[in-house]
């Protein structure tokens, strides 16, 4: 007749010892898998931009001739630029997007004041851009305020960009005056190509002095 007997567990120090190299290592091989496949797909939900950004990347939309003209004859007012450019980025389909910025022209007079008036943007520091803040004698302010996202309008009347949101206030050269917004408008490329204007649109993040990049059309 058999015996059968339940399981006696070996409770020794080589017998515990063993054990807990082989918890340990069970865990460290969970966690080298686990950071292999998290890298990657972490990779993947970055905009591609925002990796390989820099600033010859995204994409030049041609300003209207119309628009142009329009901008070429301005002097003391801002000149409003509406442009549509196909946005594609990571792993979403192409799509059309609408946006509209903000373009001064300066003279000599001008743009002495305006180099005075923002001098972080022709420095080294993390507020200065990597490009030609003025091209062709014009400069093109993104229209989205610094503080929240919101789109700034100009007012002839009171001679200034003003938020509609939380009411910060810029000059014509795009200064802070007033209100949340951390820094002043931030500024886009521009330049001339086959005798067209021609703007990309850069996503700058929010809320913060710094300029951060965190995407381009």
């Amino acid at each position: 007749m058999s015996v059968v007997t339940s399981f006696q567990d070996d409770d020794s120090p080589e017998e515990r010892s063993r054990r807990i190299f082989l918890a340990r290592a069970t865990v460290a091989i969970g966690g080298a898998i686990g950071l292999f496949l998290t890298v990657p797909l972490a990779g993947s939900l970055v905009p591609e931009s925002i990796v390989t950004g820099d600033s010859g990347k995204g994409v030049w939309a041609d300003v209207s001739p119309t628009e142009f003209l329009q901008l070429k004859s301005a002097s003391t007012d801002p000149v409003k630029i509406n442009f549509n450019f196909e946005y594609a980025d990571g792993y979403f389909p192409p799509a059309d997007d609408d946006q509209f910025v903000w373009e001064i022209a300066l003279n000599p007079e001008s743009e002495s004041k305006f180099k005075a008036e923002r001098p972080e943007l022709f420095t080294t520091g993390a507020a200065a851009v990597s490009y030609p803040v003025i091209n062709m004698g014009f400069v093109v302010f993104s229209s989205v305020c610094p503080h929240l996202g919101c789109r700034v309008n100009w007012f002839s009347d009171k001679k200034e960009f003003i938020c509609p949101c939380h009411g910060s206030k810029y000059t014509f050269e795009g200064k802070k005056t007033y209100g949340p917004a951390p820094r002043g408008l931030d500024p886009l490329p521009l330049r001339e190509k086959d005798g067209n204007a021609q703007i990309t649109w850069i996503q700058y993040k929010g809320s913060q002095p710094d300029r951060v990049i965190v995407a381009y059309s």
